[in-house]
């Protein structure tokens, strides 16, 4: 019997399926939450940027950061998410792997999945269906998972 895990997320949500065979129901296995991707950029931050010397002369000026706040708590978001896709491969929990995303956060994804696990990877969708229940979800997927 084959096991499937199917993953559906943004960057705010994400919910976990499992499938016992392709042309099987759905049935949820977990959620995941990021309350914090709905936080405004200033409530990520402490305070204002930091400050730094010109290499030539007195002047000072505002240290720019790499990544805002925001786009850094979706990475953290992916980072787990991919995590816990990781544990559940090397547990052996399933078989084959499809990933529905919103097109940003799937490309977040992505960079987190390691060789082992995209090689599980059978399917990926670019559509947000995180509102969507466990039978809407399965009739907007393939019929053959």
């Amino acid at each position: 019997m084959t096991k499937i895990w199917i993953l559906t997320a943004n960057s705010n949500h994400a919910r976990l399926f499992t499938a016992d065979s392709p042309i099987g129901p759905l049935t949820e296995l977990e959620t995941f939450d990021n309350p914090d991707a709905r936080a405004k950029q200033m409530d990520l931050t402490s305070d204002r940027q930091g400050r730094s010397f010109d290499s030539h002369g007195e002047g000072r000026h505002a240290m720019a950061v790499e990544v805002d706040p925001k786009e850094q708590e979706q990475i953290r978001f992916a980072k787990l998410i991919a995590d816990r896709l990781e544990q559940g491969r090397v547990a052996n929990t399933f078989e084959r792997l499809v990933v529905v995303a919103a097109p940003a956060f799937l490309g977040l994804l992505r960079t987190h999945f390691n060789t082992s696990l995209n090689a599980l990877l059978s399917l990926e969708i670019d559509k947000d269906y995180t509102a969507c229940k466990a039978d809407e979800l399965r009739a907007r997927l393939p019929q053959r998972l």
